[in-house]
């Protein structure tokens, strides 16, 4: 039903329409910044979000008509398309926008289990003059169907468990610890230039045989096939499936048997662009694309024309049909994309397409299907491969004694041009993208170029598209780490071709999205992380832990709110990951020695002559913050081993001191690196998702360096804690 809540007084005309309008559907009138100034929402960038909401309201006029529209619209759904109850409130009591009746009205709930149950609704059951279905019978955790005879449409009823799966070690208090890694930036003495799932098993086993319980990864969406340098993973073509360029070929069953696969191996090119690719400091990705293209394309040809391996077939056509018209669909952009910007020798984006192939029903599309039909059978076996050897991954985390196993990255969004976008477009909204408002660390704020969901339409699919996320990117993952994690609550959106300082945040169906999450996290048996850095609404991080998700904790971020002193390890909560940096925060070196601020004044990105002065006088006392909290945890830097001038074994003590559940090490750390992966507000200044690690996996596990390291955390945090680990 409609929200009449008043508007708040503090976003400036709140008794006009306009402004009715807006917070009806989730614009917020105003904000709190980084600087503890409350920004309210101009009526202009009212209108412009509203306008790309397909609400266009440029005056109050306008804006009377949208809420009319929104009026009839709810009145002629008399059923919600989506009821979330948390299991303990049962029974179920759900509204709905019917007249009064002078028969009962019979109803039915399809159980997901199977079963069927009924009832009548009758005239006198209602609640504030609204009718009201009360449902005498608690339901199971699941989704669940429910129909009104002669009423028009359904409600997927969804129970949800309330909070997020715990695995028994950390239900049992245990603190695990665990690595995380850029994938594609890993190296080994058989790397195809780029890291894949091959470098990722290594890892694995490596990480178990020191003790670790968890390994973390950025996210491995599928990205642009046809366009390898378009290489930010948190920027995908989709998230709905896996990066194939990280599959290993030599790792498919077959590849030794293949007789075209040997020749292009043995071949002096094949060995000589190898050589060249692994002595590479930043990722060839358009190179790495190429070799393994030629490999995969013979690989498939032998599996296509083999029929030695029925199993193998049944296994890729389960994996085809539990997929669905959505990997179709995706694998279908993907030959449209590259056929497209071959043909026109440039990067290409399906909204610039003609008509006709911008709707994936077309008879043009579907023409274009059928005239493609190898290249779609190649790529869904390509996925299907990328599965498997992710899922090869997973294996080995359990049977190496892993209490968590793999951590994935969910990003917050996909790029515009992508397939998520072309396959659903009613979802996301085109006219605006995610972003952050201005703060200390970036002035100018930013803006991601992905298009947000739409709450209203995401709400109106009963959240089908937000439940596929989570699906496929829990797949094969002891624990999934949500990017932006306040995203759950609200989402800065910026209006197309506006600067990010013209943005407003909008509001999401918060409890109805974390009963979700909380529902498939325990399906899949999967742990919730979310990423709260920056400006997080008041409340929010309560809320994370009464739904069981993990706070992600930044070691030079934490600091007490009166003093400014750095928190302390016991001052961690529990339900928390401990870690030092991020893939866009600098690494423990570079931090250190200011390396990012050299970087930032040599690419002239700070907004005011002397800037970079001021970041450096700040950076000297956080130094001295940091060793002050060393010494008052007991750890102190005297008599420790340092790695040159950086306190990190004293860092990792620390961290593998705290409360936290879990304590993570970036890999960039135990190779000691200087420079950050990622500088945000950068593209081409800076080598982002590039910078490859110093040593070889091979030369990790022996690294002396390293394994210091790797012995605090085992004495800090051993593998028997917790009870049964």
């Amino acid at each position: 039903m409609a929200s009449h809540k008043e508007p708040d007084a503090n976003a400036g005309d709140a008794s006009g329409a306009l402004a009715w309008l807006a917070r009806r559907v989730g614009i917020e009138p105003h904000f709190v910044n980084a600087m503890g100034e409350t920004v309210v929402t101009p009526a202009a960038v009212q209108s412009a979000l509203l306008t790309a909401m397909g609400l266009a309201a440029a005056d109050e006029r306008e804006a009377e008509a949208r809420l009319a529209e929104l009026d009839a619209e709810e009145w002629s759904q008399p059923l919600p398309p989506v009821v979330v109850l948390h299991a303990a409130e049962q029974p179920a009591r759900i509204p709905i926008a019917l007249p009064p009746q002078r028969q009962p009205l019979r109803w039915t709930l399809a159980i997901e289990a199977g079963e069927t149950i009924a009832g009548e609704l009758h005239d006198g059951d209602s609640e504030d003059g609204a009718a009201l279905l009360c449902l005498h019978k608690a339901l199971p955790c699941g989704y669940h169907r429910l129909t009104i005879a002669g009423v028009t449409g359904d409600t997927l009823l969804i129970v949800t468990p309330g909070r997020c799966f715990l695995p028994p070690a950390l239900e049992n208090g245990a603190r695990v610890w665990g690595i995380a890694a850029q994938l594609y930036l890993l190296r080994s003495e058989a790397d195809w230039g780029i890291g894949g799932y091959g470098e990722l098993e290594q890892l694995v086993d490596m990480a178990a045989g020191w003790g670790a319980d968890v390994v973390g990864v950025n996210p491995l969406h599928a990205m642009f096939f046809d366009d390898p340098e378009q290489a930010s993973p948190y920027s995908p073509a989709s998230r709905l499936f896996l990066n194939i360029l990280n599959i290993d070929p030599s790792r498919i069953p077959g590849f030794a048997a293949c007789a075209e696969a040997r020749e292009i191996c043995a071949s002096a090119d094949h060995q000589r662009e190898l050589v060249a690719l692994r002595a590479r400091r930043h990722v060839g990705y358009r190179r790495a694309a190429r070799v393994k293209d030629r490999l995969l394309w013979a690989l498939f040809r032998a599996f296509r024309d083999a029929n030695g391996d029925p199993g193998a077939h049944e296994a890729f056509a389960r994996f085809r049909r539990s997929q669905g018209e959505t990997l179709e669909r995706f694998c279908l952009f993907q030959v449209l994309h590259a056929t497209h910007a071959a043909e026109t020798a440039e990067r290409t984006d399906w909204r610039r397409w003609a008509p006709a192939l911008r709707d994936p029903g077309s008879a043009e599309v579907q023409a274009f299907a059928a005239a493609h039909r190898d290249e779609i059978d190649f790529l869904a076996w390509a996925h299907w491969v990328a599965d498997e050897q992710l899922a090869a991954c997973a294996r080995r985390a359990e049977a190496g004694g892993m209490a968590i196993g793999l951590y994935r990255d969910l990003a917050v969004g996909a790029d515009a041009a992508g397939a998520e976008s072309w396959a659903n477009p009613t979802v996301v909204v085109a006219g605006a993208h995610a972003g952050a408002p201005p703060d200390i660390h970036n002035p100018a704020g930013q803006d991601w170029g992905l298009p947000p969901f739409d709450p209203r339409r995401l709400r109106a699919e009963a959240y089908a598209s937000f439940i596929a996320l989570l699906r496929a990117n829990m797949r094969h993952a002891g624990a999934l780490r949500i990017d932006h994690v306040v995203a759950l609550q609200h989402l800065y959106w910026v209006p197309a071709g506006q600067p990010p300082a013209s943005g407003a945040y909008v509001r999401y169906p918060m409890e109805e999205l974390i009963g979700i999450l909380a529902l498939e996290s325990h399906r899949h048996q999967c742990l919730v992380i979310g990423e709260d850095l920056g400006t997080v609404p008041e409340g929010f991080r309560e809320r994370m832990t009464e739904a069981a998700i993990l706070s992600y904790r930044v070691l030079p971020f934490e600091q007490d709110a009166e003093s400014g002193a750095l928190v302390l390890p016991a001052k961690y909560p529990y339900l928390a990951l401990a870690t030092f940096g991020s893939h866009d925060l600098p690494t423990l070196r570079g931090w250190w020695q200011g390396r990012d601020i050299v970087i930032r004044e040599q690419l002239d990105l700070y907004p005011e002559p002397g800037e970079a002065g001021r970041q450096r006088a700040r950076r000297r006392h956080d130094r001295a913050a940091l060793i002050d909290a060393l010494g008052a945890a007991g750890i102190g830097p005297t008599g420790l081993r340092e790695t040159g001038t950086v306190p990190a074994l004293g860092v990792h003590r620390f961290l593998a001191r705290s409360r936290a559940a879990i304590a993570m090490v970036q890999v960039d750390d135990l190779t000691d690196e200087a420079d950050q992966v990622n500088l945000p507000t950068t593209t081409d200044e800076h080598p982002n998702w590039r910078r490859r690690q110093k040593l070889t996996i091979e030369e990790l596990a022996d690294d002396p360096g390293a394994f210091d390291v790797v012995r605090i955390m085992q004495e800090e945090r051993p593998r028997d804690e917790g009870g049964g680990r």
